[in-house]
């Protein structure tokens, strides 16, 4: 039985699983790091407890997750010097989350320098992209030599919802056409048909999109120029407003879905209006992804406010039943995987518990299996 431990070092956290085949032998989550008067100082110090404190008797391999492949990896891969450095190119790309990533891959080679270390890209679910869509309409030199592109994100995420989303509703995963929508902290949405990724919003960074709990997803970039030519605010004045000032956070004063529903019930305008920005904005990539698959099988919610917030999945898909998409409000209010359509609707409406943790595993597994 192959023994996999995961890793997943976020900006602020590091989240860890230790699989005996299939079952989770160990897990948790440390947070605050880095943050004064939080947790650990750092990254490097949150992974090292966590190694010392988990029994790796027979460990077969490690999986990290890294958020950014760029074009370089649209594969999981054993992790050498080589793959290392590449990763440390990246950082560019993805300067909040590929350095934490890195901080956890090169502990953990230290740590155990016989056990082999795995890859998984949030970006390489992605790789499948059509040309037209992962293009953006700039001049073709200037975005060539600085890797300017649609990449896409929570590609693990979604490739695990997809996959389990055939399985819940007993179809081949090759040939059924789903809206995966991950709604948390931070927000996507995908189109798979397939099994291939063909459409998903974030794009370069996972800034672009949905609006998420910082951040504010799509905008017009004429707002970045007037603000720093009318409000002289530097670069990093506007990506610090973007990232951690915006999205749920800038409309409400509150990051959290689940403090906005509740002063949106108690009668809050701010909490109101940011609540139908969000969801309109989910309800748009429904109907484009909608037009973009030709055919849709399954729309499904997934992440913390995915699969917790009835009244997000309920309004996001309101108006909807002339593309066969409606919700059942009983089975909406339940909990677990299931299915929230009514009986017999065309496009069956899904809600699944996310586990890119299991995702990454799975990955890892391949990769050492290939490789012996």
């Amino acid at each position: 039985m192959s023994r996999v431990l995961v890793l997943n070092c976020g900006s602020s956290s590091v989240k860890y699983r230790l699989y005996d085949g299939d079952d989770v032998r160990a897990k948790g989550t440390v947070e605050r790091v880095g943050e004064p008067g939080g947790g650990p100082a750092d990254h490097e110090t949150a992974v090292r407890q966590i190694l010392a404190d988990l029994d790796l008797t027979g460990l077969t391999a490690v999986g990290h997750r890294v958020v950014h492949g760029g074009k370089r990896f649209g594969e999981p891969v054993r992790i050498d010097d080589a793959v290392l450095a590449a990763i440390r190119d990246l950082v560019p790309l993805a300067p909040l989350h590929n350095p934490p990533n890195l901080a956890g891959i090169e502990v953990a080679r230290d740590a155990l320098p016989d056990v082999p270390q795995v890859a998984v890209f949030d970006t390489a679910f992605h790789r499948t992209l059509p040309e037209a869509a992962a293009t953006y309409a700039i001049d073709r030199d200037t975005a060539e030599r600085y890797g300017i592109r649609r990449y896409g994100f929570h590609g693990t995420s979604h490739a695990y919802v997809s996959r389990r989303t055939a399985e819940l509703l007993d179809r081949p995963y090759d040939t059924i056409n789903t809206i995966t929508l991950h709604l948390g902290n931070g927000a996507s949405a995908c189109a798979v048909a397939g099994g291939r990724s063909v459409a998903t919003s974030m794009g370069m960074s996972p800034l672009e999109g949905l609006v998420m709990g910082t951040r504010s997803g799509d905008i017009d970039p004429t707002v970045i120029f007037h603000l720093r030519r009318e409000g002289s605010l530097s670069v990093d004045d506007i990506d610090n407003l973007l990232n951690h000032r915006s999205g749920l956070l800038g409309l409400t004063g509150a990051n959290d879905m689940r403090e906005v529903l509740d002063r949106r019930a108690a009668g809050d305008p701010a909490a109101a209006l940011a609540f139908d920005v969000y969801c309109r904005r989910i309800t748009g990539y429904v109907g484009a992804y909608y037009a973009l698959l030709g055919r849709v099988d399954a729309v499904t919610f997934t992440a913390g406010v995915g699969e917790h917030a009835a009244p997000v999945r309920a309004a996001a898909l309101a108006g909807l039943d002339r593309l066969g998409i409606a919700v059942d409000p009983e089975r909406n209010a339940g909990e677990g995987d299931r299915v929230i359509s009514p009986d017999g609707a065309e496009v069956a409406v899904c809600v699944i518990g996310t586990d890119e943790e299991r995702e990454i595993a799975r990955a890892a597994r391949q990769v050492v299996a290939g490789a012996s």
